[in-house]
């Protein structure tokens, strides 16, 4: 392994120590959703996931 690899693995584990108290910090005083809310957040990553097939088969058409 070269410093470079060495420095980024220590600089990502540095990270994680800073990150992680403020993260779950965030998650305990944000606000909940109601369960419409996660209705349309759920409805709208479905609709980025069938977009997201619909680009690969239309790729995958030209492609063969």
């Amino acid at each position: 392994m070269d410093w470079i690899k060495i420095l980024s693995a220590v600089f990502i584990v540095a990270m994680l120590v800073f990150l992680w108290p403020r993260a779950g910090q965030m998650i305990r005083e944000s606000r909940k959703g109601t369960i419409n809310e996660w209705l349309w957040v759920g409805l709208l990553l479905l609709a980025v996931a069938a977009f997201v097939v619909f680009l690969m088969q239309s790729m995958h058409s030209t492609v063969v």
